[in-house]
Parts: structure tokens; sequence; C-alpha cells
């Protein structure tokens, strides 16, 4: 689970410094910023979604922190 997490975050950064690269080459001429911005939206989610359920189904131990 902590490798599938990692790579969603590089991932995530990559399309962040992707939509930053079409950002300052296009100099909002197109709209491919939005779509890199859109697929960050969609990773992110995804992952907060994975973490959660890797919490409910026990993949994901709880902290001894209390």
């Amino acid at each position: 689970m902590r490798i599938i997490a990692l790579l969603f975050i590089v991932f995530i950064l990559a399309s962040l410094a992707s939509a930053l690269y079409y950002l300052v080459k296009d100099k909002g001429g197109s709209d491919r910023t939005v779509k890199m911005l859109t697929v960050r939206i969609a990773l992110s989610l995804t992952l907060f979604l994975l973490l959660m359920a890797g919490y409910y189904f026990g993949i994901i131990p709880q902290s001894g922190l209390r």
C-alpha cells in the first residue's frame, strides 16, 4: 500500500509540473493547463479514497499514538 501511495504522489507531482509547464509555454492560449490540473485533482481524490478504503478494510493499521 505504501508503494502505491508513493506512486500516486509521484504522478500527482508530475501532473502539477506539466500543468506549470503548459501554463508557461502556452501563456493561456490552450486548455492543456486545465486538463492537467483536472488530472491532478482526479489522482488526489483517488488516492484519498484508496487510503480511506485501505484503513476501513484493515490494510492500513491504526496508529498506536493516542
